[in-house]
C-alpha cells in the first residue's frame, strides 16, 4: 500500500478510553478534497513564510534571538503563533512526501521549516520561555497578563508544531524547543510548584497541545496541567466572565456561550484530557454542550458565532445572515472538537457535523486559488453593502493584522487525511468519503480499503478492499449522512437489505481482498427551513444539496439586487454540474421573482399587515413580481468572481 504511516495531529495513547481511533494510515489521492489539498500545497502553504516575513512575525523572532536590532512588530501579544500554525502546516504535508517527492518546491518547503525552527529555537530564552512580544517589552511581564497575554495560546501552537516536526521528520530540534517550554508551564502553574500561579489562560489551546506532548513523550505532568487547568476554569481567575468561560465550571455548564473561538478550542482540550483519563463526568459535559450548540448556536453552514463584538456566541436561536460572524477558526477548531467527540464515542452525528463544518464553513475561508481569505463568513451580504475593510471585511484578503485564520485553514487541510477515517480493532470505519486509500486493524491483522468518489458531485461511492487476513470476519462501517434520506449499498453485485443504525451501516463479513462495496446516496436537492425560533430566517429556506449549503450571487442575477428576489418553493430543483464555473461545481437552478421597485409613492417602508384591522380584504393570491430564474452556487465557492451581494436564506413570500 502507498498510504502513508506517520501519526496526525491525534494519536490517542494505548490506554486512552476512546471507541475508536483514528486510521493507522491514510492518503486522500483524487477527487474534491484532493484537489483542494493541493491549492493547499501548492499555493498556501508556499506563500507563508514571505507574508510571516512581511508581517513582521519572523523579525521578531530575530530581534528576540538577538541576531537583528529593532522593535516588535505586529498589533497583538499571539503573533509568534501565525508562525507555529505555518509550521505545522508545513509539517504535515512534508509528511506526505517520499524521498525525492516534490521537487524543488518540496525542497525549499523543508528548507523553509529548518531555517524558521532554528530562529525559534535561538529566541528562546534558557528557561524554556518564548514569546516575542513580551521577550521586546510590549508587556507587563511575563504570565502578568493570563487574560489577554496569550502566552499559553503561543505555546499550545508552538507544542503542536513541534510535534508535526517529530512525527514527519523523525527530528526532535522543535520538539526539544517545546518540551522546555512546557517544562517551564508544569514548574509555574503545576500542581506542585513551589510558588504556584494559580491561574489560566485567557485564550485556551494549550490544553490539547499539552495532552498530545503527553502522548508523545509519555511524560504525565503535562496530561496533569492540562486536566487542572480545566478544572480551573469557572472559578473566576479571569474575572468570572463568559466571554472567557470563567462564568461556571465546564462540568456545570449548560450551553457554550462567550468567544466562540475560545469556547470550542476548551471543549477539545476537555475531550482530551477526558480520553486518557476515562473521566466519564467532563466528557458528559462535553456531549451536553455540544447538544446545545448544535440544537440552538449553529449555522447552517456550520459557523459558529452570532457576535462581531466579541466573536461570540449569542443566546440560543440567535442566528443572524448578514451579522452572521462565523470566524473561520471557529469551523477548524469545530472540526477539531467534533474529530475528538466522534473517536471518544464513535456516534455518527458529530462526523455529520464536521461534514457539513468542513464543505461549507471551513472552505469558504479560503478562496479557490489559495491566496485569499476570509476572516468572518456571513450567510448574506445586503445590495449597496458597505464593507469596513481591516479583518472585519467580507470581501477576500491577501492577508491579516489578525492572520489567525489563514494559518489555521492550512494546517487543517494539510493534516485532512487524518480526519476521515478510524479504526476499533474490529474494522474500519469511513467518517468522511474521498478518493484514496485507508488503513485501520482488527483482531487478525491489518485492513487497508480504497475508496473512490467524485462526491460531493457524485453520490456514488465505490470500496474496495485491499488488504485483510485471511478467512477473519471484520466490519466496514460507512457513515449515512443525516442529509441522506434514500441510499443503496451493493456488495459485488447484490443489494444488501441493510439499514443504518444511529448514522452508522455496518457491514460483518470475512472480507477477501477485491471485494467490492458500492454506496450510492441520494444527493437529490432539497430546500431547508430553520427553528421557528429563528427570528432572522422566519419566511425563508435555503438550497443545499448533499453536505452542501447553497447560495445565490450578485454575479448570476444581472438587473437587479437580491433583496428582492422571491423564491417558488413549489417549483423543481434542477441541479446540473459546470466544469467551467468556479472549478467545476453543480450549479441548482429554481423558479422565483423579482419584486417590484418601491415607487416614489411608497416612501415609507411599512405598510399595514392583511387581515390585521377589522373590515381588511384579503389581497388574492397570485405572483409576487417578474417571474426570474435563481442560480444557485456552492456556498464555499462564494466571493471569488466579484464583490457583491450574496444570500444563503431566500424568502418565499
Amino acid at each position: 500500500m502507498t498510504t502513508q504511516a506517520t501519526p496526525g495531529p491525534l494519536l490517542p495513547s494505548a490506554a486512552a478510553a476512546t471507541a475508536l481511533r483514528p486510521a493507522r494510515a491514510a492518503a486522500v489521492t483524487g477527487g474534491f478534497w484532493s484537489r483542494r489539498r493541493a491549492v493547499n500545497a501548492e499555493a498556501s502553504i508556499p506563500q507563508g513564510p514571505g507574508l510571516l516575513e512581511a508581517a513582521g512575525n519572523l523579525h521578531n523572532l530575530r530581534v528576540a534571538a538577538g541576531a537583528h536590532a529593532g522593535e516588535f512588530r505586529g498589533q497583538y501579544p499571539f503573533v509568534d503563533s501565525d508562525v507555529y500554525k505555518w509550521l505545522e502546516a508545513a509539517c504535515w504535508r512534508l509528511s506526505e512526501l517520499g524521498p525525492g517527492e516534490g521537487g524543488p518546491t518540496a525542497r525549499r518547503l523543508e528548507g523553509d521549516v529548518e531555517r524558521i525552527i532554528a530562529l525559534i529555537a535561538a529566541a528562546q530564552r534558557p528557561d524554556g520561555y518564548l514569546n516575542t512580544w513580551f521577550q521586546l517589552g510590549k508587556g507587563e511581564g511575563r504570565f502578568l497578563d493570563l487574560r489577554w497575554g496569550h502566552e499559553l495560546y503561543c505555546a499550545g501552537h508552538l507544542i503542536q508544531a513541534g510535534i508535526a516536526h517529530h512525527r514527519a521528520t523523525g527530528r526532535d530540534a522543535l520538539l526539544a524547543v517545546a518540551c522546555r517550554f512546557a517544562d517551564l508551564l508544569v514548574a509555574v502553574f503545576g500542581a506542585d510548584a513551589p510558588e504556584r500561579i494559580d491561574g489560566i489562560p485567557g485564550h485556551p489551546e494549550i490544553e490539547t497541545a499539552l495532552v498530545e506532548l503527553f502522548r508523545e513523550t509519555g511524560e504525565r505532568r503535562y496530561l496533569d496541567l492540562a486536566g487542572l487547568l480545566v478544572d480551573r476554569r469557572g472559578h473566576g481567575l479571569l474575572g468570572g466572565e463568559g466571554y472567557f468561560q470563567d462564568r461556571v465550571p465546564l462540568r456545570e455548564a449548560r450551553s457554550v456561550e462567550g468567544h466562540a473561538v475560545r469556547q470550542l478550542y476548551l471543549l477539545a482540550g476537555a475531550a482530551d484530557v477526558a480520553a486518557e483519563t476515562g473521566d466519564r463526568s467532563l466528557l458528559a459535559a462535553g456531549e451536553r454542550l455540544w447538544e446545545a450548540m448544535a440544537a440552538t448556536k449553529t449555522h447552517l453552514t456550520g459557523g459558529l458565532g452570532a457576535h462581531h463584538d466579541d466573536e461570540s456566541f449569542g443566546d440560543p436561536h440567535e442566528l443572524p445572515t448578514e451579522r452572521a460572524y462565523c470566524e473561520t477558526c471557529a469551523a477548524v477548531a469545530s472540526v477539531h472538537w467534533n474529530w475528538r467527540l466522534a473517536l471518544l464515542t464513535g456516534r455518527a452525528r458529530y462526523a455529520d457535523l464536521a461534514e457539513r463544518t468542513l464543505y461549507n464553513a471551513l472552505i469558504a475561508g479560503v478562496s479557490l486559488d489559495g491566496h485569499s481569505w476570509l476572516y468572518v463568513n456571513p450567510l448574506q451580504v445586503r445590495d449597496g453593502h458597505a464593507d469596513p475593510g481591516g479583518d472585519k471585511t467580507i470581501r477576500r484578503t491577501r492577508w491579516f493584522r489578525c492572520a489567525c485564520c489563514p494559518p489555521n485553514v492550512m494546517r487543517l487541510l494539510a493534516a485532512l487525511p487524518h480526519y476521515l477515517a478510524s479504526t476499533d480493532g474490529a474494522g474500519l470505519q469511513l467518517h468522511q468519503y474521498a478518493t484514496g486509500l485507508f488503513a485501520g486493524e482488527c483482531s487478525r491483522g491489518p485492513l487497508v480499503v480504497s475508496a473512490n468518489t467524485d462526491f460531493p458531485w457524485q453520490g456514488h461511492v465505490r470500496i474496495v478492499v485491499q488488504e485483510a487476513p485471511s478467512r477473519a470476519e471484520w466490519t466496514l462501517s460507512l457513515r449515512i449522512p443525516h442529509w441522506c434520506a434514500r441510499y443503496v449499498v451493493r456488495v459485488g453485485r447484490e443489494v444488501v437489505p441493510a439499514t443504518a443504525r444511529a448514522g452508522w451501516l455496518r457491514l460483518r463479513r470475512a472480507w477477501q481482498v477485491g471485494d467490492q462495496v458500492d454506496l450510492e446516496l441520494d444527493l437529490t436537492p432539497r430546500l431547508t427551513c430553520a427553528d421557528p425560533r429563528v427570528d432572522a430566517v422566519r419566511g425563508c429556506v435555503a438550497i443545499e444539496r448533499g453536505p452542501l449549503v447553497y447560495c445565490l450571487e450578485e454575479a448570476d442575477h444581472p438587473g437587479g439586487g437580491l433583496d428582492r428576489l422571491v423564491l417558488n418553493t413549489e417549483a423543481d430543483l434542477v441541479d446540473r454540474y459546470r466544469p467551467d464555473l468556479l472549478g467545476g461545481v453543480t450549479v441548482i437552478t429554481a423558479s422565483g421573482w423579482r419584486r417590484p421597485r418601491a415607487g416614489a409613492k411608497n416612501w415609507w417602508p411599512y405598510r399595514t399587515a392583511q387581515g390585521a384591522s377589522r373590515g381588511a380584504r384579503r389581497t388574492p393570491a397570485g405572483a409576487p413580481g417578474e417571474p426570474v430564474t435563481l442560480t444557485a452556487v456552492p456556498y464555499y465557492a462564494w466571493a471569488n468572481r466579484t464583490d457583491g451581494a450574496m444570500r444563503v436564506w431566500l424568502p418565499t413570500a
